[in-house]
């Protein structure tokens, strides 16, 4: 039965046919990002990492499973998909298996999960940190597994870091050099590690690199000076 029109007409439109996406918009649509409901694939790969550290006589070990995403295509990535932490210390069960389980949420959450390094690294311990082999600082357990979480996101390309350009390089070698060329061998014999036993922490790197130099305090690291 035909509808009755009972209003006036004030106007009308010729409806067109949809339009077809581009050939752009096709290629763009099918390139898969990562998002919380993408399955997980039968098999990932992971890399682990040991974290040693003087609170516990036992490491931890730490994998990151990673999903690569278009694999094959122009448009391959490799993104982090979840993360396991075990070990003989069962001290810190509890919160261990609750951050693992936010942090690989985050992770198959996607967009933007660097933050996540900064943030952990960023968690200091009441009862004191601790420094590293070679002198790198760490205020907790917390921040070595943020640490641990950097290394990997720059392994795989998600965290670029500028680093040292080539006359910077050069200017911390040329100081390096310079400032053991002035010990004794004696004094040589007490490093530790990869910077003199008596060097400082550096604000900037969190390093125990920082040694005095001219009357100025330089890092031996990443070539902090206080003199500019």
């Amino acid at each position: 039965m035909p509808k009755i029109i009972s209003m006036p007409i004030v106007g009308y439109k010729v409806k067109k046919e949809e339009e077809q996406p581009t050939v752009e918009e096709q290629k763009t649509a099918e390139i898969v990002q990562m998002h919380e409901a993408l399955a997980r694939p039968e098999m990932l790969l992971g890399s682990t990492y040991k974290v040693k550290t003087p609170l516990s006589e036992h490491a931890l070990y730490m994998t990151i499973n990673d999903i690569i995403l278009n694999p094959g295509t122009e448009h391959e990535m490799r993104r982090p998909f979840e993360i396991f932490i075990n070990s003989k210390n069962m001290d810190h069960f509890q919160w261990v298996v609750a951050l693992t389980r936010v942090i690989s949420a985050v992770f198959r959450k996607g967009g933007d999960c660097t933050f996540l390094a900064e943030e952990l690294k960023a968690v200091f311990d009441p009862k004191g940190g601790y420094f590293k082999p070679g002198g790198k600082f760490m205020p907790s357990l917390v921040a070595e597994i943020g640490d641990a979480i950097e290394s990997h996101l720059k392994m795989i390309g998600l965290i670029v870091e500028p680093g040292l350009d080539k006359h910077q390089q050069k200017l911390v070698d040329d100081k390096r050099a310079e400032f053991e060329a002035k010990q004794s061998e004696a004094h040589k014999a007490d490093y530790k590690g990869d910077y003199p036993d008596g060097a400082q922490m550096c604000n900037k790197c969190m390093t125990k690199a920082a040694v005095l130099m001219d009357g100025c305090m330089t890092c031996l690291s990443c070539g902090e000076s206080k003199c500019g």
